[in-house]
């Protein structure tokens, strides 16, 4: 058995730890669970931390249960908020609970004959046919509401909101997901809960629901919320939340988030987000010391997750993006690109939307009189004269010349360069 504490102890991984949960996991293979609330049908980044910990505790030989919480996810949570959350229908979220399972499958090992194999339980299984009545009755009396007000999720809330309070929908959240673990003890043999540090007070309500019912002992662990060095929220951009899914987050998006973190950051993210080594790690971390300019550290974060996350073909599509702008490349590479990828390397890069009669005009006129690329037709003469502009990545050097179809990458983009820095998007529609 390899030690799953120790493992996370020296990635970072660990903000709070019941006593006896390391020496209960080394007797032997142990089963535990993370659970995760089906809000949207992606996981994003912010979800990571406790999926690696599955990750990990399965690589040690122990058998991991991810709860996608199809009964608590009509609730809301309100660790950590400041406002109840919109309750979600039946229907939305199985389709989210579908989503969600795609997603996990390629971080956990759902499908092999291993006897540690993961399972993905959904909390509406036990929870749609148990009525309200009975639930009070059988769980409700064993944990006081002075309990429950002394949780710190509570008392924030409560604290910062109150005008309008907590609903008895919200209050009752730690009780539905104290009685997730007690189900789960019972019938799936789950002896430890795994979590965010902002779940603590939860995890605890479940390990003393099944210590005062059943008299036995169960384990928490949680791992620290991940910041930035700079003390802004992790894994947010200014467009939002950074997703697992390519559909909301582009390969080549998510391989740039990484890319660009501080190296205070990735030598903390590299432990937490990779399953390297730590001698690989270590070596990696005083190779970038030496020489951080070349952001080694960076490239290899950005690698391991977006190979983990996307696979190893759209890593290689994502570097070849970045090196469109950031590095040398070719017309041919450019011409590859999805119209999603094209779009997300050149965020921001000033467009003009023209006729598809446009593409024949004389190219002076096109880039100085139909758009702004140029402000007269004199500078961008003497632009080209001087080798100076590029289309699509090869040089254009033909005062009289036109584009063609041939120009358009995805049947409607041209890429102009102006010199070495300066990028404009034709549209052809």
């Amino acid at each position: 058995m390899k030690n799953f504490v120790e493992e996370l102890r020296w990635r970072g991984m660990i903000q709070d730890i019941m006593p006896g949960t390391e020496e209960k996991l080394m007797e032997g293979p142990q089963a535990a669970y993370v659970g995760i609330d089906p809000t949207a049908d992606s996981l994003h980044i912010g979800h990571l931390v406790s999926v690696m910990i599955l990750k990990h505790f399965q690589k040690c030989g122990h058998k991991p249960f991810a709860l996608v919480g199809g009964a608590t996810g009509m609730i809301g949570d309100p660790s950590m908020k400041s406002s109840e959350r919109n309750l979600l229908d039946e229907e939305t979220l199985r389709h989210n609970v579908e989503c969600i399972k795609a997603q996990l499958g390629r971080f956990l090992d759902f499908e092999s004959d291993a006897p540690n194999k993961a399972e993905l339980v959904n909390n509406y299984d036990w929870m749609k046919d148990y009525t309200f009545i009975n639930f009070i009755r059988d769980i409700g009396k064993h944990i006081t509401v002075n309990y429950m007000m002394a949780k710190d999720s509570v008392k924030k809330r409560l604290a910062t909101d109150s005008r309008e309070g907590m609903s008895f929908t919200e209050f009752s959240y730690q009780l539905l997901q104290g009685y997730d673990y007690l189900w789960l003890y019972k019938n799936k043999g789950c002896v430890l809960q795994l979590g965010g540090s902002d779940q603590w007070g939860n995890i605890t309500t479940g390990s003393e629901l099944i210590r005062r019912i059943l008299g036995k002992e169960a384990f928490a662990l949680t791992c620290p919320l991940i910041t930035k060095a700079d003390g802004t929220k992790f894994g947010k951009t200014e467009k939002g939340n950074v997703w697992l899914s390519a559909e909301y987050t582009s390969p080549y998006t998510f391989y740039q988030f990484w890319l660009n973190v501080s190296d205070i950051d990735a030598e903390r993210y590299i432990k937490i987000f990779t399953m390297l080594p730590r001698e690989v790690i270590e070596e990696a971390i005083a190779e970038h010391r030496e020489d951080p300019g070349q952001r080694k550290l960076q490239k290899l974060l950005a690698k391991e997750i977006t190979v983990m996350v996307h696979g190893e073909a759209e890593y290689e599509k994502a570097l070849d993006a970045s090196n469109i702008l950031f590095g040398k490349s070719t017309r041919e590479a450019l011409q590859k690109l999805d119209e999603k990828t094209f779009l997300a390397v050149f965020d921001g890069v000033p467009q003009f939307a023209l006729p598809k009669d446009k593409l024949s005009a004389n190219i002076l006129d096109l880039l100085a009189v139909d758009t702004q690329v140029f402000p007269s037709k004199g500078e961008c003469r003497k632009m080209i004269q001087s080798n100076g502009l590029s289309i699509d990545k090869e040089k254009f050097t033909d005062i009289a010349g036109t584009l063609s179809e041939e120009h358009l990458v995805n049947g409607k983009y041209v890429l102009v360069q102006k010199g070495k820095k300066n990028y404009y998007i034709l549209k052809f529609e």
